[in-house]
């Protein structure tokens, strides 16, 4: 079972949310402007939205094509931008590659991207 799509816990996400009110870093706004980057596309939204809400939270290659309109080869490349980006874990099962998200990461841009006090709130409850 090979697991890729770890970026996000490879690599260290800005510790401090560019809301925060401080200035952020150039190192962690480049970081985080790549995920945002990989999100920022509809068929790459679509491909979350599916994946999560198919039958135990993954789904093939060969499950995604349809539903999005688009040619195997370009589902293909949009999960591996999602995957290199770290929002996607793929294991390979024989000649399939399933995905599934990974809750951490899509967490981590939550909460990096929701106000302090916002987030403080969100607790509180």
């Amino acid at each position: 079972m090979e697991n890729v799509g770890t970026a996000l816990a490879e690599m260290t996400m800005p510790q401090i949310s560019p809301l925060a009110g401080e200035p952020i870093e150039r190192a962690d706004a480049e970081r985080l402007a790549g995920v945002l980057k990989a999100l920022a596309d509809p068929a790459r939204l679509r491909l979350l939205s599916l994946i999560q809400s198919a039958p135990e939270g993954e789904a093939c290659v060969c499950d995604l094509t349809a539903p999005l309109g688009l040619s195997q080869p370009t589902v293909s490349h949009h999960l591996r931008i999602l995957t290199e980006a770290g929002l996607l874990e793929r294991e390979k099962r024989g000649v399939w590659a399933y995905y599934r998200l990974v809750p951490t990461a899509i967490a981590t841009i939550a909460d990096l991207l929701t106000p302090p006090r916002k987030r403080a709130t969100k607790k509180a409850r």
